[in-house]
């Protein structure tokens, strides 16, 4: 499968089941999908596959150049990195039977929240029930849950989520001083993680984050007036000009590493690069910001109609990151980065986040679920930290979740890279986790496009 593209004077050549990128001439890039057909359909002799071509009409090229031209794309063919058989089908293992370890939680700290953001899914933190924090004790059965379904895997995650989880920042740091205390013993390491608004922030709290958490995520959406807009206080105050200043402590205080500020565009603001451009004005150089997931009645849905703004929106900011990082003011955008030479093993490739098997949601009486997206639908409530998975038809259900299982995925260019997709996208939209979010799929194309080409772009200034 090949897919090909122009983006800010690349002409660009992915080879989907090699993994391989090209960026070639324009005669290379013309010859490729007339050079395609014919090698499928088994031909091998180079002089058979220049007369081909030679004899289609309108080709502005000499026919010297041209023969150059199929020459090279047949080198490449031959070197297994263009037209390369789709080897992961041929051999995709069991996804059903092969033993499950669960090696990251989500766990629900806090099920309250400070503020009233307009589009959040957990619904001012109540996760459509009640207010409620999560004890020390349901939150120590979580870690020694975590560490009894980890099998031999040593270095296990767990993210305090809300909800706002500094409402609940005592049991926060009684867990992390529990799951220290638990490490030795079991041959494990802890990676905690915080995701945080920023309200209650300050000193104390910092100085601990710094020294337990390998991540902090940070919430805020871009410019004043878009941030206030959608993530107000109860009461309709803003909340911008309070967590900024404590977010650029973060960031300053973590050397710019171990950080994302993480924001949120809408149908308001789909001049979104201004937001992260805006972001990167204030200092920080970890940048995510990602469409809104919302219901169509929303006011502030991403529309159909909105889908090619928000193409060029993700062209322009990519022309801009290059410029401002020959100036010497770069920064990383979370959704354009991409490892062209490693990458995820097959079965990320292949089943993405681990949702529903490796990576589960803890509320704070101790449900769990697939992920924080699927708590409170109790379709989905997979058992409980006292009983462990009691539901196994649901992991089963989500083990088998992968590209060749979505009919959307097959011929998408971009599958081994999104490995699918998010399973609760899918379900909230279709109510089937096999299928996949349209509108996502569609953004996420031109991401990894512009991630690409970032790429060639740093790959040619090398050679410079």
């Amino acid at each position: 499968m090949i897919h090909q593209y122009k983006s800010n004077g690349y002409n660009i050549v992915m080879d989907v089941n090699s993994g391989s990128v090209h960026v070639v001439d324009d005669i290379v890039y013309d010859m490729i999908p007339l050079v395609e057909p014919l090698v499928n359909e088994g031909i091998k002799d180079v002089a058979t596959i220049r007369t081909a071509v030679l004899n289609l009409a309108n080709i502005p090229y000499p026919e010297e150049e041209i023969c150059e031209a199929v020459d090279e794309v047949l080198e490449l063919e031959r070197a297994g990195q263009l037209f390369a058989p789709d080897i992961y089908e041929d051999y995709l293992f069991d996804f059903k039977n092969r033993q499950t370890v669960v090696k990251a939680l989500c766990l629900h700290i806090a099920h309250d929240c400070n503020l009233s953001c307009k589009y959040c899914f957990a619904e001012e933190g109540e996760y459509h029930g009640k207010r409620e924090l999560m004890s020390f004790e349901v939150g120590r059965k979580a870690l020694d849950f975590l560490v009894a379904n980890s099998g031999n895997r040593v270095n296990l995650e767990v993210d305090f989520f809300g909800g706002e989880p500094l409402m609940n920042w005592d049991v926060v740091k009684r867990l992390v001083e529990y799951g220290r205390s638990i490490e030795k013993a079991n041959h494990k390491k802890f990676r905690f993680t915080l995701t945080t608004n920023g309200v209650l922030l300050d000193d104390e709290i910092l100085e601990f984050a710094n020294r337990e958490m390998a991540n902090v995520v940070l919430s805020i959406d871009g410019r004043r007036e878009v941030h206030d807009r959608m993530r107000p206080f109860r009461g309709g105050q803003g909340s911008y000009d309070m967590i900024v200043p404590k977010f650029q402590k973060v960031a300053e205080s973590r050397g710019q590493m171990n950080y994302y500020v993480r924001g949120t565009f809408t149908h308001h603001n789909l001049d979104f690069a201004e937001d992260v451009l805006h972001l990167a004005d204030l200092g920080f150089q970890q940048i995510s910001v990602e469409p809104v997931v919302a219901k169509p009645t929303d006011d502030y849905a991403i529309l159909e109609s909105d889908i090619p703004r928000l193409l060029e929106e993700y062209d322009r900011l990519a022309a801009e990151m290059l410029r401002r990082k020959k100036e010497g003011h770069a920064f990383n955008f979370f959704h354009f980065m991409i490892d062209l030479q490693g990458g995820p093993c097959v079965a990320k490739r292949l089943s993405g986040c681990g949702s529903g098997t490796e990576y589960l949601a803890v509320t704070p009486w101790g449900d769990l679920y697939p992920c924080h997206q699927f708590v409170g639908n109790g379709k989905f409530l997979m058992g409980n930290v006292d009983t462990g998975i009691v539901r196994k038809d649901i992991q089963d259900e989500f083990k088998c979740c992968n590209v060749y299982a979505k009919d959307k995925c097959k011929k998408c260019f971009a599958k081994f890279y999104c490995s699918g997709g998010c399973a609760a996208n899918a379900y909230n939209f279709h109510g089937d986790i096999k299928d996949a979010y349209d509108t996502g799929c569609e953004l996420q194309r031109k991401r990894i496009e512009c991630a690409i080409m970032l790429k060639a772009a740093e790959a040619d200034e090398e050679i410079v």
